[in-house]
Protein backbone atom coordinates (compact mmCIF):
# COMPACT_ATOMS: atom_id res chain seq x y z
CA UNK A 1 0.00 0.00 0.00
CA UNK A 2 2.74 2.47 0.92
CA UNK A 3 4.84 1.96 -2.22
CA UNK A 4 1.73 2.39 -4.38
CA UNK A 5 0.88 5.61 -2.53
CA UNK A 6 4.44 6.86 -3.02
CA UNK A 7 4.33 5.99 -6.72
CA UNK A 8 1.17 8.07 -7.07
CA UNK A 9 2.87 10.99 -5.33
CA UNK A 10 5.88 10.65 -7.62
CA UNK A 11 3.62 10.71 -10.67
CA UNK A 12 1.95 13.89 -9.40
CA UNK A 13 5.32 15.52 -8.73
CA UNK A 14 6.56 14.48 -12.16
CA UNK A 15 3.52 16.12 -13.75
CA UNK A 16 4.04 19.31 -11.73
CA UNK A 17 7.73 19.46 -12.61
CA UNK A 18 6.98 18.92 -16.31
CA UNK A 19 4.27 21.58 -16.18
CA UNK A 20 6.64 24.06 -14.52
CA UNK A 21 9.32 23.45 -17.16
CA UNK A 22 6.80 23.85 -19.99
CA UNK A 23 5.37 27.05 -18.52
CA UNK A 24 8.84 28.50 -18.10
CA UNK A 25 9.52 27.85 -21.79
CA UNK A 26 6.25 29.08 -23.28
CA UNK A 27 5.36 32.09 -21.08
CA UNK A 28 6.35 35.25 -22.91
CA UNK A 29 7.04 33.61 -26.26
CA UNK A 30 5.73 35.26 -29.40
CA UNK A 31 6.11 34.74 -33.12
CA UNK A 32 8.89 37.30 -33.44
CA UNK A 33 11.38 36.26 -30.75
CA UNK A 34 10.64 32.60 -30.05
CA UNK A 35 13.89 31.29 -31.57
CA UNK A 36 16.04 33.72 -29.63
CA UNK A 37 14.07 33.12 -26.42
CA UNK A 38 14.38 29.35 -26.74
CA UNK A 39 18.14 29.62 -27.31
CA UNK A 40 18.36 31.27 -23.88
CA UNK A 41 15.75 29.29 -21.98
CA UNK A 42 16.60 25.74 -23.03
CA UNK A 43 20.20 25.87 -21.68
CA UNK A 44 18.85 27.36 -18.45
CA UNK A 45 16.39 24.49 -18.06
CA UNK A 46 19.07 21.90 -18.75
CA UNK A 47 21.27 23.54 -16.11
CA UNK A 48 18.32 23.64 -13.69
CA UNK A 49 17.59 19.92 -14.12
CA UNK A 50 21.24 18.89 -13.82
CA UNK A 51 22.03 21.16 -10.88
CA UNK A 52 18.77 20.40 -9.10
CA UNK A 53 19.23 16.63 -9.36
CA UNK A 54 22.90 16.79 -8.32
CA UNK A 55 22.19 18.90 -5.24
CA UNK A 56 19.15 16.81 -4.28
CA UNK A 57 20.85 13.43 -4.67
CA UNK A 58 24.05 14.55 -2.94
CA UNK A 59 22.10 15.91 0.05
CA UNK A 60 19.92 12.81 0.46
CA UNK A 61 22.99 10.55 0.27
CA UNK A 62 24.94 12.76 2.70
CA UNK A 63 22.10 12.83 5.22
CA UNK A 64 21.74 9.05 5.02
CA UNK A 65 25.46 8.48 5.52
CA UNK A 66 25.63 10.90 8.47
CA UNK A 67 22.20 9.81 9.78
CA UNK A 68 21.24 13.45 10.30
CA UNK A 69 18.45 15.36 8.52
CA UNK A 70 19.75 18.87 9.23
CA UNK A 71 23.16 18.40 7.61
CA UNK A 72 24.06 19.15 4.00
CA UNK A 73 27.28 18.61 2.01
CA UNK A 74 28.04 22.33 2.37
CA UNK A 75 29.11 21.56 5.95
CA UNK A 76 32.28 20.05 4.45
CA UNK A 77 33.32 23.53 3.32
CA UNK A 78 33.14 22.97 -0.44
CA UNK A 79 31.03 26.10 -1.06
CA UNK A 80 33.47 28.16 0.99
CA UNK A 81 36.40 26.66 -0.89
CA UNK A 82 34.74 27.63 -4.19
CA UNK A 83 34.56 31.27 -3.08
CA UNK A 84 38.17 31.14 -1.88
CA UNK A 85 39.37 29.74 -5.22
CA UNK A 86 37.50 32.43 -7.15
CA UNK A 87 38.83 35.16 -4.85
CA UNK A 88 42.45 33.97 -5.07
CA UNK A 89 42.25 33.57 -8.86
CA UNK A 90 41.04 37.15 -9.23
CA UNK A 91 43.59 38.55 -6.78
CA UNK A 92 46.61 36.64 -8.10
CA UNK A 93 45.96 36.68 -11.84
CA UNK A 94 43.73 39.74 -12.29
CA UNK A 95 40.27 40.22 -13.78
CA UNK A 96 41.55 40.06 -17.38
CA UNK A 97 43.51 36.82 -17.05
CA UNK A 98 42.42 33.72 -18.96
CA UNK A 99 41.95 31.73 -15.77
CA UNK A 100 39.26 34.23 -14.72
CA UNK A 101 37.78 35.16 -18.10
CA UNK A 102 37.88 31.74 -19.79
CA UNK A 103 34.84 29.77 -18.52
CA UNK A 104 36.39 26.35 -19.16
CA UNK A 105 39.63 27.12 -17.31
CA UNK A 106 37.77 28.73 -14.42
CA UNK A 107 35.35 25.80 -14.19
CA UNK A 108 38.19 23.27 -14.30
CA UNK A 109 40.16 25.13 -11.61
CA UNK A 110 37.18 25.30 -9.25
CA UNK A 111 36.03 21.70 -9.76
CA UNK A 112 39.51 20.16 -9.54
CA UNK A 113 40.26 22.21 -6.42
CA UNK A 114 37.06 21.19 -4.62
CA UNK A 115 37.22 17.51 -5.57
CA UNK A 116 40.94 17.38 -4.75
CA UNK A 117 40.33 18.85 -1.30
CA UNK A 118 37.49 16.42 -0.57
CA UNK A 119 39.42 13.33 -1.72
CA UNK A 120 42.52 14.38 0.26
CA UNK A 121 40.44 15.01 3.36
CA UNK A 122 38.69 11.64 3.13
CA UNK A 123 41.91 9.73 2.49
CA UNK A 124 43.72 11.34 5.41
CA UNK A 125 40.91 10.89 7.92
CA UNK A 126 39.85 7.40 6.83
CA UNK A 127 43.41 6.16 7.35
CA UNK A 128 42.88 6.51 11.08
CA UNK A 129 41.98 3.22 12.70
CA UNK A 130 39.70 5.05 15.12
CA UNK A 131 38.19 7.24 12.42
CA UNK A 132 34.81 8.71 13.21
CA UNK A 133 32.36 10.26 10.77
CA UNK A 134 31.55 12.95 13.30
CA UNK A 135 35.24 13.84 13.48
CA UNK A 136 35.24 14.15 9.69
CA UNK A 137 32.30 16.54 9.87
CA UNK A 138 34.04 18.56 12.58
CA UNK A 139 37.14 18.92 10.41
CA UNK A 140 34.91 19.96 7.51
CA UNK A 141 33.28 22.69 9.61
CA UNK A 142 36.68 23.98 10.73
CA UNK A 143 38.03 23.99 7.17
CA UNK A 144 34.88 25.73 5.93
CA UNK A 145 35.38 28.47 8.54
CA UNK A 146 39.02 28.77 7.49
CA UNK A 147 38.06 29.08 3.81
CA UNK A 148 35.41 31.70 4.66
CA UNK A 149 37.94 33.75 6.59
CA UNK A 150 40.48 33.43 3.78
CA UNK A 151 38.03 34.50 1.07
CA UNK A 152 36.84 37.44 3.22
CA UNK A 153 40.43 38.61 3.69
CA UNK A 154 41.23 38.32 -0.03
CA UNK A 155 38.04 40.22 -0.92
CA UNK A 156 39.13 43.06 1.35
CA UNK A 157 42.39 43.57 -0.57
CA UNK A 158 40.98 43.07 -4.08
CA UNK A 159 40.80 46.12 -6.30
CA UNK A 160 37.24 47.52 -5.90
CA UNK A 161 36.98 47.85 -9.68
CA UNK A 162 37.59 44.10 -10.04
CA UNK A 163 35.31 43.06 -7.19
CA UNK A 164 32.23 43.15 -9.46
CA UNK A 165 33.69 40.19 -11.38
CA UNK A 166 33.88 38.18 -8.16
CA UNK A 167 30.48 39.34 -6.94
CA UNK A 168 28.80 37.76 -9.97
CA UNK A 169 30.17 34.36 -8.89
CA UNK A 170 29.34 34.61 -5.21
CA UNK A 171 25.66 33.89 -5.83
CA UNK A 172 24.16 31.14 -7.96
CA UNK A 173 22.80 32.25 -11.33
CA UNK A 174 21.32 30.46 -14.32
CA UNK A 175 21.54 33.52 -16.55
CA UNK A 176 23.87 33.28 -19.55
CA UNK A 177 24.78 29.64 -18.97
CA UNK A 178 27.85 28.76 -21.04
CA UNK A 179 26.87 25.85 -23.26
CA UNK A 180 30.44 24.50 -23.52
CA UNK A 181 30.65 24.13 -19.75
CA UNK A 182 27.06 22.89 -19.61
CA UNK A 183 27.78 19.87 -21.80
CA UNK A 184 30.95 19.03 -19.87
CA UNK A 185 29.22 19.34 -16.50
CA UNK A 186 26.16 17.52 -17.83
CA UNK A 187 28.19 14.54 -18.98
CA UNK A 188 30.00 14.29 -15.63
CA UNK A 189 26.82 14.68 -13.56
CA UNK A 190 24.87 12.21 -15.69
CA UNK A 191 27.54 9.53 -15.18
CA UNK A 192 27.79 10.19 -11.43
CA UNK A 193 24.00 10.25 -10.95
CA UNK A 194 23.55 6.95 -12.80
CA UNK A 195 26.39 5.38 -10.81
CA UNK A 196 24.93 6.66 -7.52
CA UNK A 197 21.52 5.17 -8.38
CA UNK A 198 23.14 1.72 -8.10
CA UNK A 199 23.50 2.31 -4.33
CA UNK A 200 19.80 2.79 -3.54
CA UNK A 201 19.44 -0.56 -1.75
CA UNK A 202 22.73 -0.05 0.10
CA UNK A 203 21.55 3.39 1.22
CA UNK A 204 18.42 1.76 2.65
CA UNK A 205 20.69 -0.42 4.78
CA UNK A 206 22.99 2.47 5.76
CA UNK A 207 19.94 4.38 7.00
CA UNK A 208 19.60 1.73 9.75
CA UNK A 209 22.91 2.85 11.28
CA UNK A 210 26.55 1.79 11.22
CA UNK A 211 26.24 -1.27 13.44
CA UNK A 212 23.22 -2.68 11.62
CA UNK A 213 24.83 -2.04 8.23
CA UNK A 214 27.99 -3.91 9.24
CA UNK A 215 25.96 -6.80 10.68
CA UNK A 216 24.03 -7.04 7.41
CA UNK A 217 27.25 -7.46 5.43
CA UNK A 218 27.97 -3.91 4.22
CA UNK A 219 31.65 -2.96 3.95
CA UNK A 220 30.84 0.22 5.80
CA UNK A 221 34.09 2.21 5.58
CA UNK A 222 34.66 1.51 1.89
CA UNK A 223 31.05 2.22 0.93
CA UNK A 224 30.85 5.43 2.95
CA UNK A 225 34.14 6.71 1.53
CA UNK A 226 32.96 5.98 -2.02
CA UNK A 227 29.61 7.68 -1.45
CA UNK A 228 31.25 10.75 0.08
CA UNK A 229 33.50 11.07 -2.97
CA UNK A 230 30.43 10.87 -5.24
CA UNK A 231 28.78 13.56 -3.13
CA UNK A 232 31.88 15.74 -3.43
CA UNK A 233 31.89 15.37 -7.23
CA UNK A 234 28.20 16.27 -7.54
CA UNK A 235 28.51 19.31 -5.26
CA UNK A 236 31.73 20.50 -6.91
CA UNK A 237 30.47 20.23 -10.49
CA UNK A 238 27.09 21.82 -9.75
CA UNK A 239 28.71 24.64 -7.78
CA UNK A 240 31.29 25.23 -10.50
CA UNK A 241 28.49 25.36 -13.08
CA UNK A 242 26.08 27.86 -11.49
CA UNK A 243 27.54 28.87 -8.12
CA UNK A 244 26.68 27.96 -4.50
CA UNK A 245 23.05 27.42 -3.40
CA UNK A 246 23.26 26.84 0.33
CA UNK A 247 19.81 25.77 1.51
CA UNK A 248 18.39 24.07 -1.59
CA UNK A 249 19.57 20.57 -0.67
CA UNK A 250 18.28 20.85 2.90
CA UNK A 251 14.90 22.06 1.65
CA UNK A 252 14.26 19.43 -1.03
CA UNK A 253 15.70 16.45 0.87
CA UNK A 254 13.54 17.05 3.94
CA UNK A 255 10.44 17.85 1.89
CA UNK A 256 10.89 14.54 0.06
CA UNK A 257 11.11 12.70 3.39
CA UNK A 258 7.98 14.49 4.66
CA UNK A 259 5.93 13.83 1.52
CA UNK A 260 6.77 10.14 1.04
CA UNK A 261 5.37 7.52 3.36
CA UNK A 262 8.05 4.83 2.93
CA UNK A 263 11.61 6.11 2.95
CA UNK A 264 13.01 3.83 0.26
CA UNK A 265 15.88 5.62 -1.46
CA UNK A 266 14.75 4.61 -4.92
CA UNK A 267 11.75 6.88 -4.25
CA UNK A 268 13.50 9.46 -2.07
CA UNK A 269 16.12 10.32 -4.68
CA UNK A 270 13.55 10.77 -7.44
CA UNK A 271 11.23 12.82 -5.22
CA UNK A 272 14.08 15.09 -4.09
CA UNK A 273 15.11 15.65 -7.72
CA UNK A 274 11.57 16.55 -8.77
CA UNK A 275 11.09 18.95 -5.85
CA UNK A 276 14.47 20.51 -6.60
CA UNK A 277 13.56 21.06 -10.25
CA UNK A 278 10.25 22.60 -9.17
CA UNK A 279 11.97 24.91 -6.68
CA UNK A 280 14.65 26.05 -9.13
CA UNK A 281 12.20 26.55 -11.99
CA UNK A 282 9.84 28.50 -9.74
CA UNK A 283 12.70 30.53 -8.30
CA UNK A 284 14.06 31.35 -11.75
CA UNK A 285 10.56 32.31 -12.93
CA UNK A 286 10.17 34.68 -9.96
CA UNK A 287 13.64 36.13 -10.48
CA UNK A 288 12.87 36.90 -14.12
CA UNK A 289 9.15 37.74 -14.18
CA UNK A 290 8.49 39.21 -10.74
CA UNK A 291 11.82 40.72 -9.66
CA UNK A 292 12.92 41.55 -13.24
CA UNK A 293 16.40 40.01 -12.77
CA UNK A 294 17.05 42.31 -9.80
CA UNK A 295 17.24 39.39 -7.34
CA UNK A 296 19.35 36.27 -8.01
CA UNK A 297 17.62 32.91 -7.73
CA UNK A 298 19.86 31.91 -4.82
CA UNK A 299 18.39 34.73 -2.71
CA UNK A 300 14.86 33.39 -3.24
CA UNK A 301 15.90 29.79 -2.56
CA UNK A 302 18.02 30.68 0.49
CA UNK A 303 15.20 32.79 1.96
CA UNK A 304 12.70 29.94 1.76
CA UNK A 305 15.31 27.33 2.73
CA UNK A 306 16.53 29.37 5.69
CA UNK A 307 13.01 29.72 7.07
CA UNK A 308 12.44 25.99 6.59
CA UNK A 309 15.74 25.26 8.36
CA UNK A 310 14.59 27.25 11.41
CA UNK A 311 11.27 25.40 11.45
CA UNK A 312 13.13 22.09 11.16
CA UNK A 313 15.36 22.97 14.14
CA UNK A 314 12.31 23.91 16.22
CA UNK A 315 10.61 20.65 15.25
CA UNK A 316 13.68 18.59 16.17
CA UNK A 317 14.03 20.37 19.53
CA UNK A 318 10.45 19.49 20.44
CA UNK A 319 10.82 15.83 19.46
Amino acid sequence: MRPNSDRTKLLVMTGLAALALILYIVVGLNSRNWQYALSLRVPKLIAIVLTGCAIAVSTVVFQTVTNNRILTPSIMGLDSLYLLIQSLALYVFGANSQIVVNPKLNFALAVVGMIGFAVLLYRLLFRREDHDLLFLLLVGVIMGTFFDSGSSFVQMVIDPNEFATLQNRMLASFNNVNTDILWIAGAVLAVVLVYTSRYTHILDVLALGREHAINLGIRYEAVVRRLLILVAIMVSVSTGLVGPIMFLGLLVANMAREILTAHYHKYLLIAACLISVLALTGGQFLAERVFNFATPISVVINLVGGLYFILLLLKESRA
